[in-house]
């Protein structure tokens, strides 16, 4: 059984840790405890301001700091970070490409009780979006703790996404090799290929193994990074496979799912069926009742590549 880490867990202790070999500074919105920056504030509190429950002011704090030369992170709910604080992440940030990290924590419906309020499933389609923007979203704390890495030493604007709900740690720290940009095939298959992003791949995964045991053979790609996104992993996919399943916890409208279609559909037309959240708002609830409510389940990723393999010809 393999462990189990929130992204955003993962995501505090990188910014400890890599604190001592990089010189950034870290701002959050009031939320230090639940974004998991507390762990850095208690370490280098020099180098950490806590901007208040003002999303918006705590971009613009952010874009002047860059502007000195330093590596910023910006913390708080992805709701908040992305939604509340849009205009001045596309205008204070993005449109003068600074070297600003947003560091959105509780996205997607697995925030739970939260609501609906609080239940981003918005967030790719804004940030990818904004003209510049590079935008990762982890599968698992390991991941999560390379993106962090990556992101200090890439120059412009990041938009990293990180859960609450603990996830399985897929990847092995000691070996596994984050690269800006690129796919990771995590199984090879010759029917159909499953294209997952965050949460969604260990359930990817599991959906590969039963329709194995019907006789179906698919391919898993982890996309991490959704901007830039990995053209050539999915082009390869879609020839060699002919049909393709996405899967992400974030609406169906401008995600991961809209983003592979525009791929597949200038360079190599194949079905892409769209897993994710449908046109609606979250609820609040338990986390296993909600992924089941709204279709966040192995299950329904089997029965979407059973629907994409139909359209095949």
């Amino acid at each position: 059984m393999a462990e189990k880490i929130a992204t955003r867990e993962a995501y505090g202790n990188a910014l400890a840790e890599l604190g001592e070999k990089y010189d950034f500074v870290v701002l959050d919105a009031d939320l230090a405890a639940a974004t998991k920056t507390g762990i850095f504030k208690k370490k280098f509190p020099e180098r950490f301001f806590d901007c208040g429950i003002a999303e918006g002011n705590m971009m613009s704090v952010a874009a002047g700091i860059a502007t000195t030369g330093k590596v910023v992170f910006a913390s708080s709910f992805a709701m908040f970070a992305a939604g509340r604080a849009y205009e001045q992440v596309r205008n204070s940030i993005g449109y003068p490409h600074l070297n600003v990290k947003i560091g959105a924590t509780h996205a997607g419906i697995t925030v739970g009780e939260d609501g609906a309020t609080h239940q981003c499933i918005e967030d790719f389609a804004l940030m990818r979006a904004i003209p510049g923007m590079t935008v990762i979203n982890p599968a698992d704390a390991t991941e999560a703790r390379a993106a962090v890495e990556a992101a200090i030493n890439f120059k412009g604007p990041v938009y990293m996404r990180f859960g609450r709900y603990a996830v399985p740690v897929l990847n092995d720290k000691e070996t596994y090799k984050f690269e800006l940009g690129k796919g990771v095939q995590m199984k090879d298959g010759s029917d159909l290929t499953i294209v997952a992003t965050g949460m969604m791949l260990s359930m990817a995964l599991e959906a590969a193994e039963t329709l194995a045991a019907k006789g179906i053979s698919a391919r898993v790609v982890n996309i991490h990074t959704l901007k830039p996104i990995d053209k050539d992993i999915i082009l390869k996919a879609a020839k060699e496979t002919g049909a393709i399943v996405t899967a992400e916890e974030h609406s169906i409208i401008g995600g991961l799912g809209s983003a592979v279609a525009e791929v597949v559909g200038e360079g190599c037309p194949v079905p892409v069926v769209r897993l994710g959240v449908d046109d609606k708002f979250g609820h609040s609830g338990k986390v296993p009742p909600l992924l089941e409510m709204y279709g966040l389940t192995p299950a329904n990723i089997v029965a979407k590549a059973e629907a994409a393999l139909a359209l095949k010809k």
